[in-house]
């Protein structure tokens, strides 16, 4: 009796969980198809499954909160946000559609008068970075996905202290998944000591309660310094030591990092501040100093010697599809060449298209990924689409010597895109990302350069291999790629 009981209340569950997702309007066809299979191949799971990893939701009005928290900030310093007059200015009409379309979905417009420097590696960031650090006068934010206790982890977190105690305003925030470790730690405790305003960016302290009321995997997966307001670090670095301690059979982890100066810098100071004030709201919205220009330079000067930038941000509070829809718009600018670096590449299907149109209109495209990944999910939907890709006259390359991290997308020579946005579904709809758009040859040479040294590095894909690949390889590759839209 009470076994038959449990089955309706079963089935009852799953045809309601059924109709849910055959009714949301935002999933795709594939979407709605893989979780169907969910449910009714594993039924016993399959609803408890979706319960916890189904729908983009944080709970107690968070989307709400986070929108009015942005909103009120972006009323109050509207001289962070750019214009549309230093897109025309900054940027050539071939390739404002992407800027201008980032702009709708952010707020984040056009700034100028940027001035960046490409890091040469993971060691020259951490130097230039502590440095930095001990050089600050009046604040030091940061906010990391994985904050390790490592070399680099333990360096920022004493040069933190070292600030705080001489009277530097300090507020280092990190993920509460990606960097629990750190949470729990002594060192944790000691910044809070000295003086550093600590906090956690969407905390898991209790799991059962975020379990029942919102979704675990979504995760705050920015990479965000800003010292003093004028100087930023951007890229695709945690804070964290390349031999990744966590995961060190893949090391060295291969990131790409920029220092900026700039207008810039203030958009990423913004996009911390509203990460910061939604969990800790007692905070005055005006502890948070904006710098549109350089102190020492006339603006006229920062013009002529600066570029265009502005910031792109998403997450899983903001317009669904917003993140594929800006890299399309980027990708189908390009007119000679494109070429990207990602370490996790499941994309949406409309992403595919376009790269696969955009080689096929005579584009040379470019595409390098890990050889070894970290996760073999990852791998083997990214392999699922290596035929189609290489069909259409895309190159592939798999870099070898560690997990390649870095997120890096070039056009032509012109424009570059460089943060913490993997091309995958998490980061699409599930993550808080960062990045910076911006025009400028010089700077775009650099990352081009440092694209075609992971090149160097690598194995190229070709056509005839994939053909030559096992067929069960080849099934595995698609069967967990049917399953991508739910990764």
């Amino acid at each position: 009796m009470i076994l038959d009981i449990l089955l309706v209340i079963h089935f009852i569950l799953l045809l309601i969980i059924s109709l849910r997702v055959l009714s949301r309007p935002e999933l795709t066809s594939s979407a709605r198809l893989a979780w169907l299979v969910v449910l009714f191949v594993l039924p016993y799971i399959g609803v408890a499954v979706y319960w916890m990893f189904g729908e983009v939701h944080l709970g107690n009005g968070f989307a709400q909160r986070y929108e009015k928290t942005i909103k009120e900030i972006h009323h109050n310093n509207p001289e962070v946000l750019g214009s549309e007059a230093a897109l025309i200015e900054g940027v050539k009409p071939e390739y404002r559609a992407a800027f201008a379309y980032s702009a709708n979905i952010t707020g984040f417009h056009t700034t100028l008068g940027n001035r960046a420097e490409l890091m040469k590696n993971a060691a020259d960031t951490r130097q230039r970075m502590i440095a930095d650090f001990d050089a600050a006068t009046d604040h030091i934010h940061v906010l990391y996905y994985i904050w390790l206790i490592d070399g680099m982890g333990m360096d920022t977190a004493q040069a933190l202290i070292r600030a705080a105690k001489r009277g530097v305003t300090c507020r280092a925030m990190v993920d509460g998944m990606g960097s629990r470790k750190m949470v729990g730690s002594k060192i944790w405790q000691e910044m809070k000591d000295a003086g550093v305003q600590i906090s956690v960016a969407l905390p898991i302290s209790n799991p059962i309660k975020v379990l029942l009321f919102s979704r675990i995997d979504l995760r705050n997966h920015r990479k965000i310094t800003v010292i003093d307001g004028q100087i930023g670090y951007s890229g695709s670095r945690n804070c964290a030591d390349p031999e990744f301690r966590v995961k060190p059979k893949f090391a060295p982890w291969v990131d790409i990092m920029l220092r900026v100066e700039g207008p810039v810098v203030a958009q990423n100071q913004m996009l911390f501040a509203s990460d910061w004030l939604i969990e800790n709201p007692e905070t005055p919205l005006d502890s948070f100093p904006y710098y549109t220009s350089h102190a020492a330079d006339t603006q006229a000067h920062i013009k002529q010697e600066g570029f265009a930038a502005q910031v792109f941000a998403d997450g899983p509070t903001q317009r669904h599809g917003s993140t594929p829809q800006f890299l399309g718009a980027l990708i189908s600018q390009a007119q000679h060449t494109l070429i990207i670096s990602t370490p996790y590449f499941v994309p949406d299907y409309s992403l595919v298209s376009i790269l696969c149109a955009t080689a096929s209109r005579g584009v040379d495209v470019t595409m390098i990924f890990p050889k070894h990944n970290d996760s073999l999910v990852v791998a083997a939907t990214s392999r699922s689409y290596y035929w189609q890709l290489l069909q259409a006259g895309v190159k592939i390359y798999e870099y070898k010597p560690g997990l390649l991290h870095a997120k890096t997308l070039t056009v032509d020579g012109e424009i570059s895109l460089i943060g913490s946005t993997n091309l995958d579904l998490r980061s699409f709809d599930l993550n808080y990302e960062n990045n910076i758009v911006f025009s400028n040859k010089a700077l775009t040479a650099g990352i081009i350069e440092r694209q075609y040294q992971y090149i160097t590095d690598s194995d190229k894909v070709t056509l005839a291999q994939v053909n030559d690949w096992p067929l069960p390889y080849r099934i595995w590759n698609n069967i967990v790629a049917t399953m991508g839209p739910i990764l």
